[in-house]
């Protein structure tokens, strides 16, 4: 069940105001049960260190924010956007589950709860033919086993294991680095962003213009890692945001997967490739056997999308 207009509104109105990471943010609302209780002063049990960030933002809430973040939602909603809030009783569970969680996400399309099963498939824009085969080929296989296949929409690995999934049948979910209402970034990929919509979800933490910034893509991957069970690099460089979330896949505690020839380009794959919770992957079926404990096994980590 979807909370209140009014209390999604308090939400915007109260990240809008927030002095640092939303992340902070969404914490402090969550634990609060109510924006609008928070916005008038009704705070629940909190550290002091919570309670000086609370007070910080409600003290920085403009006159008038709640009623213009109304008007905002309502223009978003009139689009065919839904809002989920971290107050939400369907904000994704496994999102849920990470500390550094965004206090909202847009959706255009359908985010189903009673599908638990998704893994992220990331890689580089300049992908190698190679590369762009084996994420096709991981996504076609992950989706006929009933996988939900989560990336960003970026050139290279990512569309290609968008376009696999939705070509196989299968559910797939872009978390992108834009606003939801903002021209599709790259631009090549609106007719994909309508198809994934149409059978999948597409998925932006920010506000609802936001063009893309070079600031918001290390964000979409805290969400992108934070919706799956897993993430499987096919091939990142070490400024690549693909490496930027295989660490926070380790960092929220979920499966992380090397393909194999990343190892023998890269020197950080070969060090992630010594920590715990890191598995070097050949082919599906290396993926497959781990996929029983990831996906399959709610009551040991739920999984909800």
């Amino acid at each position: 069940m979807a909370v209140s207009l009014r209390e999604q509104a308090a939400v915007l109105a109260l990240v809008e105001a927030s002095p640092r990471e939303w992340f902070r943010t969404a914490a402090v609302i969550a634990d609060n049960g109510s924006a609008v209780r928070l916005l008038e002063g009704e705070l629940a049990p909190m550290d002091v260190k919570q309670r000086d960030y609370a007070e910080q933002l409600v003290a920085g809430v403009r006159p008038g924010s709640v009623e213009r973040a109304q008007a905002l939602i309502e223009r978003v909603l009139a689009q065919g956007v839904e809002l989920i809030t971290v107050l939400d009783e369907h904000y994704p569970l496994n999102l849920q589950l990470v500390y550094n969680r965004p206090p909202f996400i847009w959706v255009r399309g359908r985010l189903e709860s009673a599908s638990m099963r998704a893994i992220a498939v990331v890689g580089t824009r300049q992908a190698s033919t190679e590369g762009r085969a084996t994420a096709a080929r991981l996504a076609r296989e992950l989706s006929g086993v009933g996988v939900t296949v989560i990336s960003g929409l970026a050139r290279g690995i990512d569309t290609a294991a968008h376009t696999a999934a939705l070509d196989s049948g299968g559910r797939t979910v872009a978390v992108i680095g834009t606003g939801i209402l903002a021209p599709t970034y790259p631009a090549e990929n609106a007719d994909l962003a309508g198809r994934i919509s149409e059978h999948g979800a597409v998925v932006s933490q920010f506000w609802p213009d936001a063009p893309p910034r070079r600031t918001n893509f290390p964000l979409r991957n805290v969400v992108m890692s934070g919706l799956a069970a897993g993430t499987v690099v096919v091939e990142a460089s070490a400024t690549s945001g693909a490496k930027m979330q295989a660490r926070l896949a380790l960092e929220h505690g979920k499966q992380l997967f090397l393909h194999e020839q990343l190892l023998k380009d890269q020197d950080w794959a070969k060090r992630y490739a010594q920590k715990p919770g890191v598995k070097v992957v050949r082919t599906f079926d290396d993926v497959l056997s781990s996929l029983a404990t990831l996906v399959d096994v709610p009551q040991q980590l739920p999984l909800a999308l």
